[in-house]
C-alpha cells in the first residue's frame, strides 16, 4: 500500500504542478492557456496541435491525458523510490525530485524521438518548458512529503489501536 501512496501522490503532484506551470505560463507570454494542453497532444496530431488555443476534444482530452499519464509514470518511478527508503526532510524530499524531474527533462527532451517529446516546445518558450519541469519537481516532492505524512498518520492510528488492544 505504500508504494501506490507515494506513487498516487507523486503523480497527483506532479501533474498539477506542470498543468499549472504551462497554463500559467502560457498567459505570461500571451497565449492561451490550453494552448499547451493542446500542444501536447502532437504525439497524435502533429506539429498543428501546437496552434490551437481553444478548449477543444481531440487536442485538450488527449493533451491532458497524456501529460497526465506522463506524471503518473514520473511519479510512480519516484514513488517506487520513495516507498523502499526512509522518510525525508522538505529539503532531501525537493532534491530527490529534482533529481527525477531533471531525469524526466532528460529524457522527455533529450533521449526519446520529437514526436514523443511533452510537446509544450509548440507553444511555449525554451524558458517556460524549465519552468515547467522544475514545476513538476516541486509536485513531485510536494506529493511525497504529503504521502509521506499520511502513511505516518497510518502508522500512528494502527499503534494507538494495537495498544488499545492490549
Amino acid at each position: 500500500m505504500t508504494l501506490l501512496r507515494y506513487a498516487l501522490f507523486c503523480g497527483a503532484g506532479a501533474a498539477l504542478a506542470s498543468s499549472a506551470a504551462t497554463m500559467i505560463s502560457a498567459r505570461l507570454e500571451g497565449r492561451s492557456h490550453w494552448a499547451p494542453v493542446n500542444a501536447t497532444s502532437h504525439w497524435l496530431w502533429g506539429g498543428e496541435a501546437g496552434t490551437h488555443d481553444e478548449a477543444d476534444l481531440p487536442h485538450t482530452a488527449v493533451g491532458g491525458a497524456t501529460n497526465i499519464g506522463a506524471s503518473f509514470f514520473w511519479g510512480g518511478l519516484f514513488g517506487a523510490f520513495l516507498s523502499s527508503r526512509p522518510p525525508r526532510t522538505p529539503a532531501g524530499m525537493l532534491r530527490d525530485a529534482s533529481v527525477v524531474g531533471a531525469l524526466a527533462g532528460l529524457v522527455d527532451y533529450g533521449l526519446v524521438p520529437k514526436r514523443l517529446t511533452p510537446g509544450w516546445e509548440l507553444a511555449l518558450s525554451k524558458r517556460s518548458v524549465v519552468i515547467t519541469m522544475a514545476a513538476m519537481s516541486v509536485g513531485l516532492a510536494g506529493g511525497g512529503l504529503a504521502a509521506q505524512k499520511a502513511g505516518g498518520k497510518d502508522l500512528a492510528s494502527r499503534r494507538r489501536f494495537m495498544r488499545r488492544l492490549h
